[in-house]
Order: structure tokens, then C-alpha cells, then sequence
């Protein structure tokens, strides 16, 4: 072999060398997303009830970049009437119309339109998934029957429902973890006290906690739940409870009880410490002491309310009809750093990344 050929034989050994590395570099990492609405903050709005659409709100994580009814802007239309909330399986996200019975689906880092779900929903209220493959709606069906809720499975790589599950009166709010789906039963119309546990597409337990389960938060293998009570124009006012689950049980472990008048709302979690709001506080307790007295962190009355990388995302819906706000406060000073102004009854928060 004269000179020149080993110099390119030894030249093509070196670059298959380095491509291989490079290949074996990028195995097992995940893709970075791109779109116009990839790593942000999404704010869905309910809309007025009854006419119009409710719309999506996007905001940088810089709080340089604020668009709203970016779903519109996109499409050239309307999402529906009332936006409840929204879900992620993949690179989709799933918007819950709940007036409207249906589901908008979206590529969730451009908001292109995939289609939408308009059949086997009934005044559908969440959406989670327990993997990718299949989603879950809950539904109230007739608000003022409570015989006739349930749970919707979607087939995700057909987008349809597959699938019904009877359930108890009212479920709202859902959280998926190891492949089952949590659903917090606060009552529609009336008030509840029931978490179902479903597997696959079956109901698999019930767990009874405290009235009106509002919302819940994961914390390790412990799965804690926030009942607001009954208030008291019912006639049967009854105390906020904070309910803790072993998922590896599912039994409760632990329960503390509020004074009666006390209806604490909006559990959130940095995955040490849980955060509610009451009588017009933020309060903040550890999650592995929750019979501790809580720090109250600042003042507020909001909608809704997430924990994310040491800041905390409110919503104030302030009289329902005009436009809402977003307060973002940083936890280490408990200091408002900014007020945004977003869409009609700001009612969902969600991280985009």
C-alpha cells in the first residue's frame, strides 16, 4: 500500500471514529423541542360562560414574551366554550372545551391544529395520561345527575374514545402515577369525597378523604389531597382537610383537619414542601410533617396556583367577566416580581418543555 492510500484509509478510520462517538452521544437524549411556544408558561382561559371561546396564553420564561389566544392566531379559530383545561401526551396538547363537549388537539410547541375529539365526551372537565398511549377525560355527563359520571379512555394513536368508566358523582382533577389515574371526586353540583383509582380501563379502588377534594399533589410515593369542606351557605358546613396517601397501599396515612370555617384551596408542590391558599394566604408546609403548624408566605386570594423552580404562578380571576391576571412570586423573598394581564378566568397553568 503506497502512501497516499494509508493517509485516506487512516483519514475514513478517523471520521467513522468519531461519527460512531458522536451517535453513541446522542443516544438516550431527548429531542429539544422547537416551535414558537416550546419552553414557556401556557395559561389556559375559560372564556365567558355560555358565548364565545376561551383562549391559550403564552408567556416566555423570561417574561419577555407575552401572546395571547395564540390557538387562534394559529388556526384562524376558536378553541370552544368553556376552555376547563389542558393536557400533554408527547408532542400534543389537549384542550378541554367543556360547554362545547369537546377536545381540541394541537401540536403543544406550535399550537398547529391536529383535529379534535367531538364524540363520547359529556361535559368533559380534565384530561391526564398515564403513558402515551391512552388519555383520560373526566365527565360530569348531566350536571344535575349524579348517576351518570364517568371517565373517558382515549385511544391516543386514533384519537377517540375507546372506552367508558362509571364513576362516583363529580370528578374533576386527575394525577397519573406508575400507570394509574387519580381522580378527585369534588362533586359537580353538590359535594363529594371520593378518590377513584383507575388501572388501565377499569376502576380499581375508591379512597375516601375529606369533602370536596379540590386538588392533589404527588410528593415521593405519597399522594396528597386538598379538601376545601363544605361552605357554609349549604347549611352543612363542614372543616378543609389535607389527606395523605401511601400509593403503594392506597389507604390514607395521615389526615389533618381545618377549623371549621377554614376552605383551603389550590394544593401545589416543589417536591418537598406543599403550598395552599386560605382566607387570603399563601402558606407553605413540609410535606414529610404535615400535622406542623404552616409558614404563611404572603397575601392573595387566587384562581389557581403551581410551584416551578422556586417561583410560585397565580391566577386572579378578579370579577369573572374582565381579564385576569398572573402573579409570579419568587419563593425566596416572597416578593411579587411580576403581574401579567391574561385572558377571561384564568384558570390553568402548565409548563411547556
Amino acid at each position: 500500500m503506497n502512501k497516499l492510500n494509508y493517509s485516506a484509509l487512516l483519514l475514513i478510520c478517523i471520521s467513522l471514529f468519531f461519527t460512531s462517538c458522536s451517535k453513541d452521544d446522542d443516544q438516550g437524549q431527548e429531542p429539544v423541542p422547537t416551535g414558537q411556544y416550546a419552553n414557556g408558561i401556557l395559561i389556559s382561559n375559560e372564556g365567558p360562560f355560555g358565548s364565545g371561546s376561551g383562549t391559550i396564553s403564552f408567556i416566555s420564561y423570561d417574561f419577555n414574551t407575552v401572546e395571547h389566544n395564540i390557538y387562534q392566531n394559529v388556526n384562524g379559530s376558536g378553541i370552544g366554550n368553556v376552555v376547563n383545561a389542558m393536557g400533554f401526551s408527547d408532542t400534543d396538547a389537549y384542550i378541554v372545551a367543556n360547554n362545547s363537549n369537546l377536545i381540541r388537539i394541537a401540536n403543544r410547541y406550535t399550537f398547529e391544529s391536529k383535529g379534535s375529539i367531538t364524540s363520547g365526551l359529556e361535559s368533559p372537565r380534565h384530561f391526564v395520561t398515564a403513558n402515551n398511549d391512552f388519555g383520560y377525560v373526566s365527565n360530569w355527563g348531566d350536571p344535575t345527575d349524579e348517576e351518570d359520571d364517568f371517565i373517558a379512555v382515549i385511544d391516543l394513536n386514533s384519537q377517540s374514545v375507546m372506552a367508558t368508566i362509571p364513576v362516583t358523582f363529580g370528578p374533576e382533577r386527575m394525577v397519573a402515577h406508575n400507570n394509574r389515574v387519580y381522580v378527585a371526586h369534588q362533586g359537580g353540583y353538590g359535594h363529594n369525597h371520593v378518590i377513584s383509582v383507575i388501572a388501565g380501563n377499569e376502576l380499581s379502588n375508591t379512597i375516601t378523604v375529606g369533602d370536596a377534594p379540590q386538588s392533589m399533589a404527588i410528593v415521593g410515593n405519597n399522594l396528597f389531597v386538598l379538601g376545601t369542606g363544605k361552605p357554609s351557605y349549604t347549611g352543612d358546613e363542614t372543616a378543609g382537610t389535607l389527606t395523605k396517601i401511601d400509593l403503594t397501599t392506597e389507604t390514607v396515612v395521615e389526615r389533618v383537619d381545618f377549623e371549621m370555617s377554614e376552605h383551603p384551596e389550590n394544593l401545589t408542590t416543589d417536591g418537598t414542601h406543599l403550598f395552599y391558599n386560605l382566607n387570603g394566604q399563601v402558606y407553605k408546609l413540609a410535606a414529610n410533617s404535615i400535622s406542623d403548624t404552616p409558614t404563611p408566605l404572603f397575601d392573595g386570594f387566587f384562581y389557581r396556583m403551581e410551584v416551578r423552580d422556586n417561583f410560585l404562578y397565580a391566577t386572579d380571576a378578579v370579577d369573572f367577566a374582565s381579564q385576569g391576571r398572573l402573579y409570579v412570586y419568587d419563593l425566596t423573598t416572597n416578593q411579587k416580581i411580576e403581574d401579567l394581564q391574561m385572558g377571561i378566568i384564568p384558570g390553568g397553568i402548565y409548563f411547556n418543555e
